[in-house]
């Protein structure tokens, strides 16, 4: 297992090219799924400097036993909401429809939660396992725009390396 991050400049394709091995380099052998976790958002937070980046996990609703949510996992920034309902925000909506979703201005995204106010734009993907949904990463940029399909498909392919 590695315990280093090579930071690098470049185009968008290059740093991710240079940060998957990277990470999958941190993950090689470790069986801990909370220890992966927050080591791919310290990762993601280190190589592009991004606002917040960290997880939620779906776990049992606090209140109700019957209901799930989703539960602040590892994160990588300033202080986060703890608890996210299923369809709420773009962390529940990604929960709840199990696909990717880029907002390029949070503003403009029905029943966005502000977490922080300084949240710009955000991509969301789900953590899929057995055909449902078990988490999200969540990515906030303080920058509108941020996110495109580069991000999508390497984010996407970063997921995919966690051991589930």
């Amino acid at each position: 297992m590695a315990e280093d991050l090579t930071i690098v400049t470049g185009s968008k394709v290059e740093i991710y090219q240079s940060l998957i091995p990277q990470i999958k380099g941190l993950l090689d052998g470790e069986p801990d799924f909370i220890a992966n976790l927050a080591n791919v958002a310290a990762a993601l937070k280190e190589q592009f400097g991004w606002l917040w980046v960290g997880f939620y996990l779906v776990k049992p609703d606090s209140k109700n036993s019957a209901e799930s949510e989703l539960v602040l996992g590892p994160f990588q920034g300033p202080v986060a909401c703890t608890r996210i309902k299923k369809g709420r925000g773009v962390c529940g909506a990604v929960w709840q429809n199990a696909e990717t979703l880029i907002v390029p201005d949070v503003e403009k995204f029905p029943g966005h939660i502000a977490c922080s106010s300084l949240s710009r734009s955000e991509i969301v993907i789900p953590l899929i396992k057995n055909g449902g949904v078990i988490g999200v990463l969540d990515v906030d940029s303080n920058e509108l725009d941020q996110f495109n399909e580069i991000d999508k498909k390497y984010l996407e392919e970063i997921i995919e390396a966690i051991p589930l």
